[in-house]
Formats: structure tokens, sequence, C-alpha cells
């Protein structure tokens, strides 16, 4: 591999890396400011609580390394019927830091360890690439969407400012 080429891997890997955590800080926003009450108050219907989401975000980021990059050590899943915010806060921030570890390994100069992404045990393996970080941030902002809507509508809205905030990508990846 040339050295330009090289360059090119090494910066897009580290462009990933912030990039995933702006999308980390953004969780971490969000429970930070949520009411206490919504954290596990239950929505009509058969729906998942907002503790329950953020625990299903952290146990599905210890599959993919699981899966994908065993040797950078799995964390512990979460129990959606007893986490806390805090310990939901502590869990992604530690499983985001393994997560930007594997996609430095994936994305940087082609001598990592990691050479496909397994979102799934029944999913075909990808090749690991960009398209793993486009994954991971789109079911992250999934989740994220649904915990906003769900706020609303147990009646506990996010103030503008941390909705205008969760939109601040640029301010997020140069932190």
């Amino acid at each position: 591999m040339t050295v330009r080429r090289r360059k090119v891997h090494t910066e897009f890997a580290e462009a990933a890396v912030r990039v995933f955590g702006a999308n980390e800080r953004l969780n971490q926003i969000l429970i930070e400011n949520l009411d206490a009450a919504v954290w596990k108050a239950q929505p009509p219907g058969k729906v998942r609580t907002i503790a329950a989401i953020f625990t299903h975000m952290h146990n599905v980021r210890t599959k993919w390394i699981r899966l994908t990059a065993p040797h950078l050590g799995v964390p512990p899943q979460l129990n959606r019927a007893r986490c806390t915010p805090r310990q939901a806060r502590a869990a992604l921030a530690r499983s985001a830091g393994l997560c930007e570890m594997m996609l430095a390994e994936t994305l940087g100069d082609g001598e990592g360890r990691v050479e496909e992404f397994r979102r799934d045990a029944w999913a075909r393996p990808w090749p690991a690439g960009p398209e793993m970080l486009c994954y991971m941030i789109s079911h992250e902002a999934h989740h994220r969407g649904q915990i906003c809507m769900l706020a609303h509508q147990l009646g506990f809205p996010l103030p503008g400012k941390v909705t205008s905030a969760l939109w601040s990508w640029e301010k997020l990846w140069k932190e």
C-alpha cells in the first residue's frame, strides 16, 4: 500500500472515530436531559420503555463487538428491567469506546485485525468498511428518534435547546 493511500485510510479512520464519538455524545445528551420519571414509564401498547431502548442500544453494540472484534474484549450487557440512567451512560460510553477502536482497526491502514462486520449471527457478514459505520449510526439514530417521540408522548417533551443540540453534528464531532 502506498504512503498516500495509507494516509487517506488513516484520515478516514480518524474521521469515522470522531463521527461515532459525536453519535455517542448525542446518546449522552439525551440521557442527561430526560426527566427521571420518563426513564421507566411504560408507553401504551407493546412498546419498549426508554430504559429498554438505551439498554438495547448498548447490548447491540456488545453483539457487534463480540461478533466482529472479540479481541477488544466484550463489555457486559445491561438488564433493561433494572438499568438506571447512570448505568446506561457508563455502559454506553464504554461500548462506544470499543466501537471506536473497532472502527479504527477496520478503516485504518488496512492492517487491522477486523476484516468483516458481523451485525448479527443470522446476517451475512459485510466487508469491513464505511458501510459498517453507516449501519451503526443509522441504528442508533433510529432509536434516538423513538426516545424523543416517546418522551413527548409520555408528557415529558425535551426542551428545544436539547432537540436543537441533537442536530449540531458539526459542533459535536469537533469536540
